[in-house]
Protein backbone atom coordinates (compact mmCIF):
# COMPACT_ATOMS: atom_id res chain seq x y z
CA UNK A 1 0.00 0.00 0.00
CA UNK A 2 1.34 3.45 -0.56
CA UNK A 3 1.68 6.16 1.99
CA UNK A 4 2.08 9.34 1.42
CA UNK A 5 3.99 11.47 3.77
CA UNK A 6 3.55 14.62 2.61
CA UNK A 7 0.90 16.18 -0.31
CA UNK A 8 1.31 18.83 -2.38
CA UNK A 9 -1.23 21.83 -1.00
CA UNK A 10 -4.21 22.71 -3.52
CA UNK A 11 -3.05 24.88 -6.21
CA UNK A 12 -5.58 27.14 -5.48
CA UNK A 13 -4.13 27.69 -2.18
CA UNK A 14 -0.42 28.09 -3.00
CA UNK A 15 -1.76 30.98 -5.58
CA UNK A 16 -3.66 32.76 -2.80
CA UNK A 17 -0.51 32.61 -0.51
CA UNK A 18 2.47 33.37 -3.30
CA UNK A 19 0.32 36.21 -3.87
CA UNK A 20 -0.43 37.78 -0.30
CA UNK A 21 3.76 36.66 0.06
CA UNK A 22 4.31 38.93 -3.30
CA UNK A 23 1.94 41.68 -2.34
CA UNK A 24 3.43 41.48 1.49
CA UNK A 25 7.41 41.98 0.10
CA UNK A 26 5.74 44.53 -2.18
CA UNK A 27 4.71 47.12 0.15
CA UNK A 28 7.79 46.34 2.84
CA UNK A 29 10.00 47.53 -0.48
CA UNK A 30 7.92 50.49 -1.30
CA UNK A 31 7.81 51.94 2.02
CA UNK A 32 11.65 51.56 2.36
CA UNK A 33 11.90 53.40 -0.88
CA UNK A 34 9.47 55.94 0.26
CA UNK A 35 11.16 56.29 3.89
CA UNK A 36 14.99 55.40 3.91
CA UNK A 37 16.21 54.35 7.14
CA UNK A 38 13.74 55.01 9.06
CA UNK A 39 11.83 52.21 7.08
CA UNK A 40 14.76 49.70 7.31
CA UNK A 41 15.62 50.39 11.49
CA UNK A 42 11.86 50.07 11.82
CA UNK A 43 11.35 46.98 10.38
CA UNK A 44 14.41 45.82 12.03
CA UNK A 45 12.80 46.04 15.18
CA UNK A 46 9.93 44.60 13.65
CA UNK A 47 11.36 41.24 12.44
CA UNK A 48 14.36 41.16 14.39
CA UNK A 49 13.69 42.53 17.58
CA UNK A 50 17.24 44.40 17.20
CA UNK A 51 18.48 47.73 16.15
CA UNK A 52 21.61 49.66 16.11
CA UNK A 53 22.40 53.51 15.27
CA UNK A 54 25.03 52.04 12.69
CA UNK A 55 24.34 48.67 11.01
CA UNK A 56 28.03 48.21 10.04
CA UNK A 57 30.39 46.07 12.10
CA UNK A 58 32.89 47.47 13.98
CA UNK A 59 36.16 45.78 13.84
CA UNK A 60 36.00 44.74 17.76
CA UNK A 61 32.81 43.02 16.87
CA UNK A 62 34.36 41.58 13.41
CA UNK A 63 37.29 40.05 16.00
CA UNK A 64 34.64 38.78 18.73
CA UNK A 65 32.64 36.93 16.19
CA UNK A 66 35.83 35.07 14.81
CA UNK A 67 36.75 34.11 18.62
CA UNK A 68 33.49 32.71 18.98
CA UNK A 69 33.31 30.75 16.09
CA UNK A 70 36.49 28.77 17.06
CA UNK A 71 39.91 27.57 14.90
CA UNK A 72 38.27 24.51 14.20
CA UNK A 73 35.63 25.83 12.55
CA UNK A 74 37.66 28.30 11.09
CA UNK A 75 39.48 25.85 9.43
CA UNK A 76 36.28 24.62 7.86
CA UNK A 77 35.28 27.40 6.41
CA UNK A 78 39.09 28.19 5.06
CA UNK A 79 38.47 25.13 3.73
CA UNK A 80 35.13 25.58 2.37
CA UNK A 81 36.34 28.60 0.18
CA UNK A 82 39.21 27.24 -0.99
CA UNK A 83 37.22 24.67 -3.18
CA UNK A 84 34.60 27.41 -4.06
CA UNK A 85 38.05 29.84 -4.81
CA UNK A 86 39.83 27.06 -6.63
CA UNK A 87 36.76 26.43 -8.68
CA UNK A 88 35.91 29.88 -9.68
CA UNK A 89 39.35 30.78 -10.70
CA UNK A 90 39.10 27.69 -13.39
CA UNK A 91 35.87 29.56 -14.46
CA UNK A 92 37.30 32.84 -14.92
CA UNK A 93 40.29 31.29 -16.51
CA UNK A 94 38.00 30.03 -19.33
CA UNK A 95 36.49 33.81 -19.84
CA UNK A 96 39.12 34.56 -22.09
CA UNK A 97 39.34 38.09 -24.19
CA UNK A 98 39.28 38.42 -27.50
CA UNK A 99 40.50 40.58 -30.15
CA UNK A 100 40.69 40.28 -34.11
CA UNK A 101 41.74 41.98 -36.86
CA UNK A 102 39.21 40.65 -39.64
CA UNK A 103 39.96 43.20 -42.16
CA UNK A 104 42.72 45.56 -42.27
CA UNK A 105 41.93 47.97 -39.69
CA UNK A 106 38.78 46.39 -38.77
CA UNK A 107 39.96 45.10 -35.18
CA UNK A 108 36.65 43.19 -33.22
CA UNK A 109 36.44 41.52 -30.16
CA UNK A 110 35.40 41.49 -26.74
CA UNK A 111 36.75 42.00 -22.92
CA UNK A 112 35.75 40.18 -19.51
CA UNK A 113 35.20 43.18 -16.94
CA UNK A 114 33.72 42.52 -13.77
CA UNK A 115 31.28 44.62 -12.57
CA UNK A 116 32.25 47.58 -9.55
CA UNK A 117 30.19 46.69 -6.78
CA UNK A 118 28.19 44.16 -5.86
CA UNK A 119 25.89 43.69 -2.58
CA UNK A 120 25.99 40.08 -1.16
CA UNK A 121 22.88 38.82 1.38
CA UNK A 122 23.69 36.09 3.25
CA UNK A 123 20.40 34.05 5.27
CA UNK A 124 20.77 33.66 7.93
CA UNK A 125 17.09 33.99 10.25
CA UNK A 126 16.64 30.32 11.33
CA UNK A 127 20.19 29.25 10.53
CA UNK A 128 23.03 30.97 9.37
CA UNK A 129 23.16 29.93 6.12
CA UNK A 130 27.27 29.74 5.19
CA UNK A 131 27.45 29.27 1.31
CA UNK A 132 25.98 31.65 0.41
CA UNK A 133 28.65 33.36 1.54
CA UNK A 134 30.89 31.52 0.03
CA UNK A 135 29.30 31.32 -3.58
CA UNK A 136 28.75 35.49 -2.95
CA UNK A 137 31.82 37.14 -1.41
CA UNK A 138 34.44 34.67 -2.89
CA UNK A 139 33.63 34.11 -5.90
CA UNK A 140 33.05 38.07 -6.46
CA UNK A 141 36.63 38.63 -5.05
CA UNK A 142 38.06 36.20 -7.78
CA UNK A 143 36.07 38.35 -11.03
CA UNK A 144 37.99 41.02 -9.41
CA UNK A 145 35.08 42.96 -8.24
CA UNK A 146 36.25 45.64 -6.78
CA UNK A 147 33.49 46.59 -3.98
CA UNK A 148 32.20 43.71 -1.78
CA UNK A 149 29.19 44.73 0.36
CA UNK A 150 27.46 41.61 2.79
CA UNK A 151 24.07 41.91 4.41
CA UNK A 152 23.19 39.47 7.00
CA UNK A 153 20.13 39.56 9.73
CA UNK A 154 20.94 38.66 13.39
CA UNK A 155 20.88 35.82 14.98
CA UNK A 156 19.67 35.62 18.09
CA UNK A 157 19.72 39.38 18.65
CA UNK A 158 23.65 39.83 17.56
CA UNK A 159 25.85 39.36 14.33
CA UNK A 160 25.74 35.79 13.86
CA UNK A 161 29.75 34.46 13.93
CA UNK A 162 30.04 32.31 11.58
CA UNK A 163 28.00 34.19 8.98
CA UNK A 164 30.69 37.11 10.06
CA UNK A 165 33.50 34.72 9.87
CA UNK A 166 32.37 33.67 6.40
CA UNK A 167 32.39 36.93 5.39
CA UNK A 168 35.26 37.99 6.52
CA UNK A 169 37.43 37.00 3.96
CA UNK A 170 37.04 39.29 1.17
CA UNK A 171 37.06 41.96 3.46
CA UNK A 172 33.53 43.74 2.19
CA UNK A 173 31.74 46.51 4.70
CA UNK A 174 29.73 44.61 6.94
CA UNK A 175 26.31 44.76 8.06
CA UNK A 176 23.88 43.52 10.38
CA UNK A 177 20.49 44.03 8.93
CA UNK A 178 17.09 42.52 8.65
CA UNK A 179 16.36 40.48 6.01
CA UNK A 180 17.07 40.99 2.26
CA UNK A 181 14.67 44.17 1.88
CA UNK A 182 17.56 46.37 3.55
CA UNK A 183 20.03 45.12 1.03
CA UNK A 184 17.75 46.32 -1.56
CA UNK A 185 17.45 49.14 0.22
CA UNK A 186 21.17 49.69 0.64
CA UNK A 187 22.15 48.54 -2.94
CA UNK A 188 19.70 50.33 -4.83
CA UNK A 189 19.31 53.65 -3.06
CA UNK A 190 21.71 54.13 0.22
CA UNK A 191 21.40 53.31 3.40
CA UNK A 192 22.97 53.87 6.49
CA UNK A 193 26.78 54.86 4.99
CA UNK A 194 25.23 57.39 3.29
CA UNK A 195 22.36 59.61 4.12
CA UNK A 196 19.07 59.10 2.61
CA UNK A 197 19.13 62.89 1.84
CA UNK A 198 21.42 62.66 -0.73
CA UNK A 199 19.96 60.83 -3.51
CA UNK A 200 22.87 61.85 -5.82
CA UNK A 201 25.58 59.65 -3.86
CA UNK A 202 25.09 55.59 -4.10
CA UNK A 203 26.13 54.03 -1.00
CA UNK A 204 28.90 51.77 -2.96
CA UNK A 205 31.10 54.96 -3.38
CA UNK A 206 31.93 55.08 -0.21
CA UNK A 207 32.84 51.76 0.39
CA UNK A 208 36.84 51.14 0.17
CA UNK A 209 38.38 48.95 -2.68
CA UNK A 210 38.73 44.91 -1.57
CA UNK A 211 42.37 44.60 -0.62
CA UNK A 212 44.57 41.53 -0.29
Amino acid sequence: MVRYLKTAAALADTSARDREVRETVTALIEDVAKRGDVAVHELSRRFDNFDREDFRLTEAEIEASLAAVGEDALDDIRFAQAQVRHFAEVQRAALTDVEVETLPGVVLGHKNVPVDAVGCYVPGGKYPLLASAHMSVVTARVAGVKRIATVAPPFQGKPAPAIVAAQHPARPVFHTVTRGIALRRFVDLGATIVPFNQPESHPFDSLPPVTE
